[in-house]
């Protein structure tokens, strides 16, 4: 099972959390990327845009931080942050 967990903060501060599940045979990546597309859906949000250091960011860590500068429209909190917590 394939579980991914999503956070929204402002000041510091868990806002909205939500954790996805994706039990497909499939690739990492598509994983992440279905994950992402389903917070965006809860959280009523636009895709962000997954910037060189997202990229360096999640290979290291199996995390990141989608701050204003990777959506197109404005937000209204700081970051949100996305995190592998189990992988198949």
């Amino acid at each position: 099972m394939f579980r991914l967990w999503a956070k929204i903060f402002k000041d510091n501060r868990l806002l909205r959390d939500t954790v996805i599940c994706d039990p497909a045979q499939d690739t990492r990546t598509h994983k992440v990327f279905r994950a992402l597309d389903e917070v965006c859906i809860q959280f009523d949000l636009g895709k962000p845009i997954w910037l060189d250091a997202n990229i360096r960011d999640f290979r290291r860590h199996s995390k990141t931080r989608f701050r204003q500068d990777s959506f197109v429209e404005q937000i209204d909190f700081d970051y949100l942050e996305i995190q592998v917590i189990e992988e198949d």
